[in-house]
């Protein structure tokens, strides 16, 4: 009799993803693509967060565990003095994990990882802390390095870098700048992976608008003052990006009021929050244009808004590969894009879009393009319609996976 031959499934890999928090942004959009589309056969994931807060915490897939060490600004109270002792309470706490990160490993997650996950150079530290040493820590890195804004925080940084076992960058753009400006680092293995995009899903939110939240300025729905059906309404521009001054919203304002006065109706839409809305929404009364320029706030579902609008367009003065960008192709959108990170590899200037400078002059004379050249925007439009398939998501995640199977095997 032959024996019975018995087979065993090989134990998930154990995958620990470290996080500030869920507001929104590209980089938490890339961690949930990771978290829905890793092969749950043999992954086991867990997500853990500094703070159980922003507008996506509550988008983790239920087959992921999630953890935090402090509660979230939406779990405060509302009494005003009672929220300021429950943030020194926090910050308090955190310093504590930050000061003994092995109470995490042990109080917290009670369990360890074969590999910890730093979505950003700001979750660095406290995955390169860890307590687990057995782990293999793998970092994600977004930013361009020579930024000025970004150098008092290149030193951490650097120091940082060769400690990983395995770096991945977003971008071709991001890698050749890190060795370009810094040759002689002890680089730990590395890829350049891109971000996945959820095709199917965007083209199905696009058609299934959420209740509207208030704006930032005079109009309180943008779809009941713009009919997107409407044979008289004025073009619109639409960006999505996080108030920061890096985005160029205040040269974007300032194009906008140029064409205004200049007779050239349209209207602009932006959608995001951030630290730079009161110098924005300043700007926006000094020109006059809280009518025109309409600050939206954030939305979880911003694709019908950006299905219903003519054009897109992102006036950044710096990012990475721009998963917004291809948002906007994948719904057809003619877009404006500045020359940052890599975006001409993902729009074909004047053809599948139209490439600028971080220039006010540009970002007019782009708008203004756009608005009297029917026929290149119709050239564009016809470009548009099978852009969707220079996207292969397999890919993306079949390279992922194939990293992090090949470090659990020391074979990287």
């Amino acid at each position: 009799m032959d024996k019975e031959k018995v087979h065993r499934k090989d134990p998930k890999i154990k995958l620990l993803f470290r996080h500030r928090s869920m507001e929104m942004g590209g980089v938490e959009k890339v961690m949930l693509s990771l978290l829905h589309n890793l092969d749950r056969e043999k992954f086991e994931m867990t997500v853990l967060l500094n703070l159980n807060q922003g507008e996506l915490r509550d988008e983790i897939p239920n087959h992921v565990r999630k953890v935090f060490l402090a509660e979230g600004k939406e779990d405060f109270s509302n009494n005003y003095l009672i929220q300021k002792l429950q943030l020194f309470l926090r910050k308090r706490k955190l310093q504590k994990f930050r000061k003994n990160p092995e109470i995490i490993d042990k109080e917290i997650l009670k369990e360890n990882f074969d590999i910890e996950i730093a979505m950003t150079y700001n979750d660095f530290e406290s995955v390169l802390n860890s307590s687990n040493k057995k782990s293999k820590k793998v970092g994600w890195f977004h930013s361009e390095i020579h930024l000025p804004k970004l150098q008092p925080l290149v030193p951490k940084i650097l120091e940082h870098f060769p400690q990983f076992d395995y770096m991945v960058y977003c971008s071709a753009r991001i890698k050749d700048l890190m060795h370009e400006h810094y040759p002689n680092l002890d680089y730990p293995p590395e890829s350049v992976i891109i971000n996945a995009i959820p095709i199917e899903e965007i083209k199905r939110k696009a058609d299934f608008p959420e209740s509207e939240a208030g704006t930032f300025g005079e109009t309180p729905n943008w779809q009941e003052r713009e009919n997107p059906n409407s044979e008289n309404r004025i073009p619109q521009f639409m960006s999505i990006g996080r108030l920061h001054s890096r985005k160029g919203y205040h040269k974007l304002m300032d194009a906008h009021a140029k064409l205004l006065l200049e007779g050239f109706e349209h209207s602009v839409l932006i959608i995001g929050d951030g630290e730079e809305l009161p110098n924005l929404l300043e700007q926006q009364k000094k020109l006059g244009v809280e009518k025109t320029f309409v600050f939206a706030g954030n939305k979880m579902n911003p694709y019908p808004d950006l299905k219903n609008a003519d054009f897109f367009i992102m006036p950044s003065e710096s990012e990475a590969w721009p998963l917004v960008i291809a948002e906007a192709l994948i719904l057809q959108k003619p877009i404006i894009a500045t020359k940052v990170g890599d975006v001409e590899t993902m729009i074909e200037n004047q053809k599948t879009g139209y490439l600028i400078h971080y220039d006010t002059d540009e970002i007019y004379s782009a708008m203004k393009e756009f608005l009297t050249n029917k026929k290149m925007v119709s050239e564009i439009k016809q470009n548009l319609v099978e852009i969707e398939k220079q996207f292969d998501n397999n890919k993306v995640f079949a390279e992922i996976e194939k990293i992090f199977v090949n470090l659990v095997q020391s074979k990287i």
